[in-house]
């Protein structure tokens, strides 16, 4: 997939623009490269939270579901003892 290109003009503070420059050197990248990649990685941890969010909750409304038809079962068939 192409991803199409936009240039933007953003203010950050000296001390995070040395540090970007640092990295990028260090990482053999451009800075706009840099920032795209640091970007894309908190999309991706925003992404696994909401799934991990999504997951828990789903956990949850299958016990509840589970323990449901559990009772369901005992109020047909004795208890086992």
């Amino acid at each position: 997939m192409t991803t199409q290109a936009k240039n933007i003009t953003v203010s950050i503070p000296r001390n995070l623009v040395i540090l970007a420059d640092k990295v990028a050197k260090e990482r053999k990248v451009s800075r706009s490269s840099l920032v795209a990649a640091c970007l894309k990685e908190l999309a991706d941890r925003r992404l696994r939270e909401q799934l991990e969010e999504g997951y828990a909750a789903m956990a949850e409304e299958h016990m509840q579901l589970a323990n449901m038809a559990i009772d369901s079962v005992h109020e047909v068939l004795p208890k086992c003892e």
